[in-house]
């Protein structure tokens, strides 16, 4: 099949718009190559340092010959989807030492848990906390006594964090190697039903708490499909992990060989093995372009459009919001996973998982399969999936129809004809809103709006009734240098119940919501942020505004507004100073169009 003509189309815009700042990234990394192994050149002191604890590793260590792979793990046992991560590194260094070569935890990274923060002052810190990981995968990788890296991480803002870093040490081959989801608990609608009934009123605390209980239960991510999942669709799809990785679940036979063969498979990568890689030739605009595709046929999150910015920075490739938007347009939705459907991820990756929609992907000509991957046979060999026989891992046919066409649906057949995720634009500015769980009837929304400066504020007005007609609701201050940007996703029940009594009802914030963003319709990453003078810092209560996201227009109807003076961002008065730490941060952050980061 031909390669789609928009897909092809962005593809070289994005080439061309990257084409200096990728000469320069790719040079930098062909010299910093040029030394290797690193650890070779470096004195005495410096080896005897680097190997001090690595006992009867040292040998090898110290001759040079055989490589050495640096772990860089996020494991904290606080997290469920990194939990799994604490036997990694007896695996790794195992399988290493049994293929002849050398592995050791370069360094740790934080990882902080969205689901714990939500609605909590601690999500200020967790887009930075992006950035944070970055750098502290650079202090890891920086004593150059690496061959290739081995990544740990799942969740929302870890993945990105240590692709940024990856693709800085992008003279090194890397993989990643995920956890994969926790087995199914109580069904996703069930939970936020229960969680609508508490906004509600209707039920008590303790009923809520024994329903998150059942819901979050074990190890591996949570189940429904938001940014932590959308991460790992987006690293099969980019070709930076195995085929088949993402969703299989902890402690299984398969998850214990799909490690074991990605320790093999990094170390072949290297220069020591017989197919040199490194990871930041793998990091160009066809991978981008094919998470993109990957993204918009899933519904996934809105959290990447802003990460997936960022991390192509940091490879010298420029993306831009119309290169989503562009994409979406062409590319059809194909599966329905929570928020968007009813089913959780283990029950997509049942009905045929990645493997299925890629190949109606690739069939389809929507994705490059002309791309260097850690796998090494092209983008096409993500269509097939893992299997077992007699405890030997191969790679087979996966099942070539959907299992139940309420989850994946054939390129002939999508839910939408266009992916989940849209740009809109106006004279408020530019904003992401994801449709692919929105329904039809909600795709237009006109009203008035109600001013607030956090989320705090919006659950005082909704328990003191103050919403009783069609309104626009605006979060303002929420943006990257307001407050480090963060997830609104606690106000999704209480909004769910507005719309459950009928009205129509719309968010409007320069902050995010969450990749598992649901039915309400959420205008989110409004740029430039209230905090930069947006015209969003102009509005008041009572003005007009209209989202329409069959045009892809965001807009304030009311005369006047750009004329009034900007609202003050309001004094922060909360003794936390902790979160002071951070001031750097919101100092130097770009917009969100940029990726929101303070770094790249």
């Amino acid at each position: 099949m031909a390669l789609n003509e928009t897909v092809a189309m962005v593809t070289a815009r994005i080439g061309e718009r990257s084409r200096i700042a990728r000469h320069n990234y790719l040079d930098a990394i062909d010299r910093a190559a040029m030394k290797r192994p690193r650890r070779t050149h470096l004195n005495c002191g410096n080896q005897a340092h680097a190997y001090a604890a690595s006992g009867s590793s040292k040998r090898r260590l110290t001759q040079g010959r055989a490589a050495n792979l640096g772990i860089v793990t996020a494991y904290n046992d606080m997290l469920s989807a990194h939990q799994p991560f604490e036997d990694y590194p007896g695996l790794i260094r195992e399988t290493a030492r049994r293929a002849g070569a050398t592995a050791q935890v370069a360094g740790g990274v934080p990882a902080m848990c969205d689901g714990v923060t939500q609605g909590q002052p601690g999500m200020e810190l967790s887009l930075f906390s992006r950035d944070v990981i970055a750098l502290a995968t650079a202090v890891a990788l920086s004593h150059n006594t690496f061959d290739a890296a081995v990544y740990l991480g799942v969740c929302d803002k870890i993945v990105p964090g240590l692709v940024m870093a990856a693709a800085c040490f992008g003279h090194l081959p890397g993989i990643f190697l995920p956890a994969g989801p926790m087995t199914s608990g109580l069904a996703n609608d069930e939970k936020a039903r229960v969680r609508q009934d508490f906004a509600a009123g209707k039920i008590s605390r303790q009923r809520l708490l024994e329903a998150e209980l059942q819901a979050y239960h074990g190890p591996g991510t949570c189940t429904f499909y938001g940014t932590a999942n959308s991460n790992q669709m987006l690293m099969e799809f980019m070709g930076l992990q195995l085929p088949g990785s993402s969703f299989v679940n902890p402690h299984t036979p398969m998850r214990h060989e799909l490690t074991v063969a990605g320790v093999r498979r990094v170390l072949e990568l290297t220069t020591q093995g017989n197919q040199y890689l490194p990871f930041g030739k793998l990091l160009n605009e066809r991978a981008f372009v094919n998470g993109i595709v990957g993204l918009m046929a899933t519904g996934g999150s809105t959290n990447l459009v802003m990460h997936m910015t960022a991390m192509a920075r940091a490879a010298g490739i420029h993306l831009e919001l119309e290169d989503f938007s562009d994409l979406s347009q062409a590319v059809p939705l194909l599966a329905r996973v929570y928020p968007n459907g009813l089913a959780d991820v283990n029950q997509f990756h049942a009905a045929g998982g990645l493997a299925l929609v890629f190949s109606e992907l690739l069939s389809a000509g929507l994705l490059h399969d002309d791309v260097d991957t850690v796998f090494g046979q092209g983008l096409a060999a993500y269509s097939s999936e893992p299997q077992l026989h007699n405890d030997l891992l191969e790679w087979g046919k996966p099942t070539d129809r959907s299992l139940d066409q309420a989850i994946i649906r054939p390129f002939s057949t999508p839910f939408s004809r266009n992916g989940g995720i849209r740009l809109l634009e106006g004279n408020l500015g530019r904003a992401l809103i994801k449709v692919s769980a929105v329904k039809p009837e909600n795709h237009v929304v006109e009203g008035p709006v109600h001013i607030f400066a956090d989320q705090y504020s919006v659950r005082s007005a909704f328990a003191s009734g103050q919403f009783n007609s069609d309104s626009v609701i605006v979060v303002r201050f929420q943006g990257p240098k307001a407050n480090g940007m963060p997830e609104l996703h606690s106000l999704t029940p209480m909004l769910s119940v507005l719309l459950d009594r009928g009205l129509k009802v719309a968010l409007i914030t320069d902050g995010r919501m969450s990749g598992a963003s649901g039915k309400v319709p959420a205008a989110i990453h409004l740029s430039p942020e209230a905090a930069e003078g947006g015209l969003l810092a102009r509005l008041r209560d009572g003005d007009v505004v209209r989202i329409d996201c069959i045009r892809g227009r965001i807009d304030a109807l009311s005369p006047g507004i750009s004329e009034r003076p900007v609202a003050a961002c309001p004094k922060d008065e909360r003794d936390l100073p902790w979160i002071d730490l951070f001031n750097s941060f919101r100092t130097s952050v770009g917009p969100a169009s940029s990726g929101a980061s303070a770094i790249v």
